[in-house]
């Protein structure tokens, strides 16, 4: 019974001691892949191409451009800090692992040589034999001899067992090395991503210095594109409450369906109390809306870029101040994402889509997911129509490429009538 239960222990510690040593390298190496997957988007961010012109225009998609990209490269460095701090993480719990197995290897050697010293004190077969046999009767006799065969079995456990634990140590030691290799790795990667943050930011510098002496062509050119997009968002508000007026219809239908079918079910003779209903002046969802609605929202933060390929998001949410340019002030309702040429609008989540319309000689998107409306505008060409059932990244259309080369795809998202910030909801 005792080598049994000695036998079950010595599984259990090395099955834990083995799951601890499991856990840690792949814990290295999924970090690893998160940075290595968003070193690979900033990247091939850098291969957009940029407006080479001199003009005012040409300036501010260059300084959206690099000022996103200044934005990706910070974002990928926190990332790179918290990393480090992690594996720091990693390496003291590791260090303490050691420390604590290295205790245990000397309490059990310290036992072991005590064990052994007593063996080579009695370790002749005659003395054996005497002790066996030296008993007052056979029932004596059986649990000495009993005894003989069990510490031999314990004694090469012991042996077994430190075997062991030199084994696992041997690896820990191994995967400490590793981590701390990993994290003066990522120390060297992190000084070489500084100094290219601070190219960039010495470029982005000289793009400024340039276009404050541009004030009055720049303030001509922001309100020649808050005009254009205050007629764009004009137009997107009255599709949207096109859309809420149908909305608030079928759940009207749908109610006095569910009316009808209720008098139907009631004994005759007897009146249907009506629901009590509230005066509303924004969406009214019928079931189906609502289901899509309630999981459109637990995906918040985690749902796909609207592009293909590599983008930046150069223009953000809001009212904003322009940093480093007076009196420059931009209004968002939603972002901007620049992205390579002929790179694909794709849709956020399931949904139809609610409306097409051309503004300025290129195709905008309406697409409805419940009570919530994801808008896709400065399309060249689309592969949807009103009434198309879409699933998550189902492509829309190609975005339009400007004369200077820029690939950019306007991009907001609603809730009924209220505008939200899109950067909130999508994962980055």
């Amino acid at each position: 019974m005792y080598n049994c239960s000695k036998h079950i222990l010595i599984l259990i510690f090395t099955l834990l001691s083995g799951f601890v040593y499991s856990q840690s390298t792949p814990k290295i190496r999924q970090l690893e892949k998160e940075r290595n997957e968003l070193h690979q988007r900033i990247s091939e961010s850098e291969s957009l191409l940029k407006s080479t012109g001199n003009d005012v225009k040409s300036q501010l998609d260059n300084l959206a451009l690099i000022s996103g990209q200044i934005d990706e490269r910070r974002r990928y460095l926190s990332a790179i800090q918290k990393d480090i701090n992690s594996i720091q993480q990693e390496i003291n719990r590791l260090e303490g692992e050691l420390k604590v197995l290295n205790a245990d290897l000397k309490l059990k050697r310290e036992k072991y040589e005590k064990s052994l010293k007593y063996l080579h004190r009695n370790s002749s077969i005659q003395e054996k034999l005497m002790f066996i046999f030296s008993a007052d009767n056979l029932s004596q006799m059986y649990r000495r001899l009993r005894y003989v065969r069990q510490y031999a079995d314990f004694q090469r456990l012991k042996g077994e067992e430190i075997k062991s634990k030199l084994a696992e140590i041997k690896d820990k030691k191994k995967v400490t090395e590793e981590t701390y290799d990993a994290k003066l790795a990522l120390l060297k990667h992190q000084e070489t991503e500084k100094k290219k943050l601070e190219e960039q930011e010495a470029d982005r510098k000289k793009l400024l210095a340039s276009m404050q002496k541009k004030q009055r062509l720049l303030k001509n050119e922001i309100d020649k594109q808050r005009k254009a997009a205050n007629k764009l968002n004009a137009e997107i508000d009255r599709l949207i409450a096109i859309e809420i007026e149908a909305a608030r219809k079928r759940a009207e239908e749908e109610r006095r369906r569910k009316e009808a079918e209720a008098k139907k079910q009631q004994p005759s003779g007897k009146e249907v109390s009506k629901p009590v209903t509230k005066q509303m002046d924004a969406y009214r969802v019928d079931d189906s809306d609502r289901k899509l609605s309630g999981t459109f929202e637990r995906n918040k933060g985690r749902l796909p870029i609207p592009v293909t390929g590599p983008y930046v998001i150069v223009g953000h949410y809001g009212q904003y101040q322009v940093e480093g340019l007076r009196n420059v002030r931009l209004d968002n309702k939603g972002i901007d994402i620049k992205a390579k040429q002929g790179a694909m609008a794709r849709t956020i989540f399931d949904g139809e889509v609610t409306a097409v319309f051309q503004y300025n000689g290129l195709a905008n998107v309406l697409v409805r997911h419940g009570s919530y409306i994801s808008v896709y505008c400065n399309l060249e060409s689309v592969i949807v129509k009103q009434g198309s059932q879409l699933k998550t990244r189902d492509v829309i259309g190609q975005i339009s490429t400007d004369s200077d080369g820029n690939t950019v795809l306007h991009f907001q998202l609603r809730k009924e009538k209220d505008k939200l910030n899109p950067e909130l909801w999508i994962a980055k």
